[in-house]
């Protein structure tokens, strides 16, 4: 076969391979950077796959490690979204250059305004609050009424919290910059310290198992990791069973929430997959399925919770734009370790 054939029947060949989805990468893949664990993702991922023949390529890892990759990698990675969860780690990716702004009508319309980077960046596909959690035997709920409450020296010794270095800690603190200013919120953080009952070790979970294990008798901690436990072993359901949940601030500005949410990466070869793929997760179905799934409130407001979720009460959550969360995170830090939070 002469070169001339040999090339143009080549060329042919890959032309038709490009009309069979799933089958070139450049037509037929979207490659994602989780910080979500790839169990929790995976199934939605598949789904997406079987409704559009994209196949979906994820590589998971710790947020702050994927950020860093994808600065290192620059022009040269092969990621197409970025997966992390709470606004603070959203806009630190902003700042790092490594997402570009998109457009899409779907997913407009879909995410409310709070829940979105204003410019497009991010989108928010799953929520979750922060609520006051507290052991049902030993706490009056009537006793309580708003984060700023925590302080009270009545809390003295009773109250079990993660690390100043969570970034949902740190969220929760710039939502409260937002709210009252720096000094203000100085303040209330010496107060919520000087009333830990140990010094916080541990991730979510670990306060709610410690208040249960009378360690303490509140926990601040995510709402999905207590819906998580309800569906458990036998010891993390009893443990979450001990548990009630107290919306504060109801009659200001709403309970502190956060959003786990993904933006198309700033060098997507495959641009138009990745937000196919973002618009796929704001849809019905899979916020129906993060609900179920995951215990996390989905963000669109017409699906509805799992049974689970809706058993913790309804809520009125804090309306700020949760791109202000980021933008006041270094402020929160620095006043968090001023206030002694370790």
């Amino acid at each position: 076969m002469n070169t001339f054939r040999h090339r143009f029947l080549t060329s042919i060949l890959l032309l038709s391979i490009s009309l069979v989805p799933g089958l070139l990468f450049a037509q037929g893949e979207v490659n994602v950077y989780s910080a979500r664990q790839e169990a929790l993702i995976k199934p939605l991922m598949d789904r997406f796959t079987e409704e559009t023949g994209i196949r979906v390529n994820i590589v998971s890892a710790r947020a702050d490690a994927l950020l860093q990759r994808l600065r290192s990698e620059g022009r040269n990675t092969p990621a197409d979204v970025l997966i992390t969860v709470d606004a603070g780690n959203l806009h630190s990716a902003v700042e790092a250059g490594v997402l570009q702004p998109i457009r899409s009508d779907n997913l407009e319309a879909a995410i409310p305004e709070s829940y979105r980077n204003p410019e497009g960046y991010w989108y928010g596909l799953s929520m979750r609050a922060r609520p006051i959690m507290y052991v049902r035997d030993k706490v009056d709920p009537a006793e309580f009424s708003t984060y700023e409450d925590l302080a009270d020296p009545k809390w003295r010794g009773r109250i079990c919290v993660r690390s100043s270095s969570n970034v949902y800690n740190q969220s929760m603190t710039a939502s409260m910059i937002i709210a009252h200013g720096e000094e203000a919120t100085e303040t209330w953080a010496r107060g919520l310290v000087a009333n830990m009952a140990r010094p916080p070790q541990g991730g979510d979970r670990d306060q709610i198992r410690a208040a249960a294990a009378g360690q303490c008798d509140i926990a601040i901690a995510n709402t999905y990791y207590l819906g998580q436990m309800h569906h458990g072993d036998d010891a993390d359901r009893r443990a979450a069973d001990a548990i009630g949940v107290f919306w504060p601030n109801q009659d200001d500005r709403g309970v502190h929430v956060n959003v786990s949410g993904a933006g198309v990466t700033a060098h997507a070869r495959n641009r138009d997959n990745a937000i196919r793929l973002l618009e796929f997760m704001a849809g019905d179905e899979a916020q129906a399925w993060y609900a179920e799934a995951n215990q996390e409130y989905p963000v669109k407001p017409d699906v509805p919770h799992s049974e689970t979720l809706a058993g913790f009460g309804e809520f009125k959550a804090d309306a700020v734009n949760l791109g202000l969360l980021g933008a006041h995170n270094a402020a929160a830090v620095r006043l968090m370790d001023r206030a002694g939070w370790r």
